[in-house]
């Protein structure tokens, strides 16, 4: 790696805690170094970065393009002093926010991989779906070292929905990445408006809002759509609530944060798993 950047992140960032349980088939993040494998100009090149004491994230890549990626992927540039400041009060984040305020979800390496994402974790294990993702992110995409280049949607789109069910991809999830990343410029997606990014895919079979949110939070780089539905929230909402919630019924826990509601899904699942979040007595116990 011959290039070498020092970069000081906008705002409160940690990459040790927005790098836990982050690594994929295409990056590795461990014990607050991040490598990665990325695609510039049509060829595979290395990078890694590790952040030093007084916040400085050190960057070294194969070239300033890949020093770009780098700071997109970490999010280095994308200020969230201002979700800090006003939820610093708040009942259910408050907490969260002054113990890991430095969090920021990593970004994938192409849209397409956040698609994948998306829609290998729909309705199963996170840990299954991050060994789905795995398993296809091989199968498509060359490597470098130990690790793959993110995939595009033409790698991805190539392949028939049996070959993805053997991935362990279920038919219908897969017959729906397949159809994505064949008609959608998936890329392209990065020059539309949250808005209309959300729209465009809900009109998409297998596609909810779960998913949208994915595509958006860590393959676009947003923050005003998030893992709404997910299962941690709809456990988080049972706990408030004493009985057992609907998944639409999450919408609710997001409401309240507007703009920001992305990040605020990251936050809440972050504080719940933590025990940071307020939950009556006998939630608790």
């Amino acid at each position: 790696m011959t290039v070498r950047a020092e970069l000081k992140p906008k705002g409160p960032y940690s990459l040790r805690l927005s790098g836990r349980m982050s690594s994929d088939a295409t990056r590795v993040v461990t014990d607050g170094l991040y490598r990665a494998v990325l695609r510039v100009d049509g060829g595979l090149e290395r990078a890694q970065a590790t952040q030093r004491v007084d916040g400085t994230i050190v960057v070294a890549a194969d070239s300033e393009a890949g020093i770009d990626h780098v700071r997109f992927a970490l999010g280095i540039d994308d200020d969230h002093s201002e979700f800090v400041r006003r939820f610093a009060n708040d009942h259910l984040l408050g907490e969260t926010l002054r113990r890991v305020r430095g969090l920021r979800p990593m970004r994938t390496g192409s849209v397409a991989q956040s698609l994948l994402r998306a829609v290998a974790g729909q309705l199963i294990l996170a840990s299954e779906a991050r060994r789905i993702e795995r398993r296809i992110i091989r199968a498509a995409s060359p490597a470098l070292d130990d690790l793959h280049a993110p995939p595009t949607a033409g790698e991805l789109g190539r392949f028939a929905p049996a070959e993805l069910a053997r991935h362990g991809l279920g038919a219908r999830r897969a017959t729906a990445l397949i159809r994505v990343c064949r008609t959608v410029d998936l890329e392209g997606l990065k020059a539309k408006p949250s808005g209309a990014v959300a729209l465009r895919l809900s009109r998409e079979r297998g596609l909810g809002p779960w998913s949208v949110g994915v595509v958006c939070l860590e393959g676009l780089g947003r923050y005003e759509y998030g893992l709404a539905r997910d299962l941690g929230l709809v456990k988080l909402a049972s706990a408030i609530c004493g009985r057992w919630v609907e998944a639409e019924e999450t919408d609710g826990l997001l409401a309240p944060y507007g703009e920001w509601a992305g990040l605020a899904s990251v936050y809440l699942l972050a504080g719940f798993k933590r025990g940071l979040v307020p939950l009556p007595d006998a939630a608790s116990a």
